[in-house]
Order: C-alpha cells, then sequence, then structure tokens
C-alpha cells in the first residue's frame, strides 16, 4: 500500500474521532505506541514488533491528517535529499 492510500484509509476510517481528539492527545498516543514499540522491540516476538509498527504508522498517519501535511511530503528529502 502506498504511503498517501494509507494516509487516506486513516482519514477514512477514524478522521473524525482523531480531530475531535486534537493534536496533543494524538501526540501522547503516538508517543505512547512509540514506547510499546520500543518493548516489543527489546523483548517482543516479530509478530509483536509488526503490531507495534502498525500502530506507531497510523498515529503517525492520524497526526499527518490533523496538521494537514502529507507522508509521501515528509519522506520525500529522503529520496532526492537525505540527511
Amino acid at each position: 500500500m502506498e504511503l498517501s492510500a494509507f494516509q487516506d484509509l486513516m482519514e477514512q476510517t477514524y478522521g473524525r474521532q482523531d480531530r475531535a481528539r486534537g493534536t496533543p492527545a494524538t501526540v501522547a498516543w503516538l508517543c505512547e505506541e512509540l514506547g510499546e514499540l520500543a518493548q516489543a522491540v527489546r523483548k517482543g516476538t516479530t509478530e509483536q514488533q509488526l503490531h507495534e509498527l502498525g500502530d506507531v504508522l497510523a498515529w503517525l498517519a492520524s497526526l499527518a491528517n490533523q496538521l494537514g501535511l502529507s507522508l509521501e511530503d515528509a519522506v520525500a528529502r529522503y529520496v532526492t535529499d537525505p540527511p
């Protein structure tokens, strides 16, 4: 799945409730998911790691949608001018 299609899916599925929650709460949820990913990387199975990677991507897409930004635009610099 392309990043833009995934971002659109998250908007269609969760957009209304994500905007109602607001960006501060979304950032908090994203941070919580990052913590869960870190724990899965340290002690989890491959299945748990994959699950948590998906959760992080979903919350990141939600945040991008709330900010009106494109994840594809965000990663474009890695193609043309990596840091």
